[in-house]
């Protein structure tokens, strides 16, 4: 009898303990947030003060991993959709991960296995040439272009911000003369002679801004620290997009589990040093929550969709 009683007091201790790793609060170990990118970029240094700010919050290591690629943020996104929906892994991703990804042929993208947590970061993209290049404005580029081979570098063919640069071109009436995708285009980029203009982050080329040219900037309105420089819209007015970089997680991540992301999220952008990044490159940061951000990925889908059939995919 004293034998079953052990037994079935061994069972219930057991039960007590399952249970309890069962109910254990998130975090209990280390989170990574994936940045498809190199570090150095805004969305790199935004997203590695999001982590800093949740270890100091809920006393568990976090950081940032870089997954940086020749195929844009696709694969580093696909290898962030193959972890456990446990929020121990976040995605920091640009728009073209919902908008495009599902379309690239990687198949941990389609269907779309994330959903957004709220988006905090508008790029300041532009397209830049040398200061000594002898064209200054997009129309002065497509003149040069119609007699001459013009190199231009990007981050990826599918990206947004270089769908709209070919679109760009179509629309000015010259092509480019090659075009190649890299994973860092700064100020070595022109120097080196490698591209004849790149589409590129102000971010990466803030060190050389007196030695570049700003022909356009793929933004919603001036960057404040190129104030003079058009937008493509303004150029084009079918290519009024804009970049933005968000927080994403996989579709079955629990809602405690988001709502802790996004609390710690949501103060760092409020951050006076967020708020002088902000100042010192250009970039336009605030929060706009997972509703407001679902919305904006189906603008954005129709946007692309547009830029599509003018460019003939």
């Amino acid at each position: 009898m004293s034998a079953l009683r052990g037994a079935l007091l061994t069972g219930a201790v057991m039960a007590l303990m399952s249970v309890g790793v069962a109910k254990a609060e998130y975090p209990e170990k280390p989170v990574g947030f994936v940045v498809p990118f190199p570090p150095g970029d805004l969305e790199d240094v935004l997203t590695r003060m999001i982590a800093e700010d949740f270890q100091a919050k809920y006393g568990v290591a976090a950081a940032v991993i870089n997954k940086p690629s020749d195929g844009g943020p696709f694969p580093g996104a696909a290898e962030a959709a193959a972890a456990p929906a446990d929020g121990y892994t976040i995605g920091s991703f640009v728009v073209d991960v919902p908008v495009v990804g599902p379309d690239v042929g990687i198949p941990a993208l389609n269907p779309d296995p994330f959903e957004p947590l709220g988006i905090f970061l508008t790029y300041p993209f532009v397209i830049a040439t040398s200061a000594d290049a002898p064209y200054a404005t997009m129309q002065e580029l497509a003149a040069h272009a119609k007699d001459n081979k013009v190199a231009l570098g990007h981050f990826g063919s599918f990206l947004l911000p270089t769908q709209a640069t070919f679109a760009a071109a179509k629309q000015l009436g010259f092509e480019w003369g090659t075009e190649a995708s890299n994973d860092a285009l700064d100020c070595n980029s022109l120097a080196s002679g490698d591209f004849d203009v790149i589409n590129t982050t102000i971010q990466q080329i803030l060190p050389c801004l007196d030695q570049v040219k700003i022909l356009a900037t793929i933004t919603d309105g001036p960057i404040s620290v190129v104030p003079d420089a058009p937008t493509l819209a303004s150029i084009a007015p079918e290519l009024n997009v804009s970049l933005w970089n968000g927080l994403f997680v996989h579709k079955d991540t629990p809602a405690d589990v988001r709502e802790k992301i996004i609390a710690v999220a949501k103060e760092t952008m409020a951050s006076d040093r967020v708020r002088k990044l902000s100042a010192d490159t250009g970039a336009v940061v605030y929060w706009k929550d997972a509703e407001a951000a679902a919305r904006q990925i189906e603008t954005d889908k129709a946007t692309i969709a547009k830029i599509n059939a003018m460019i003939g995919n």
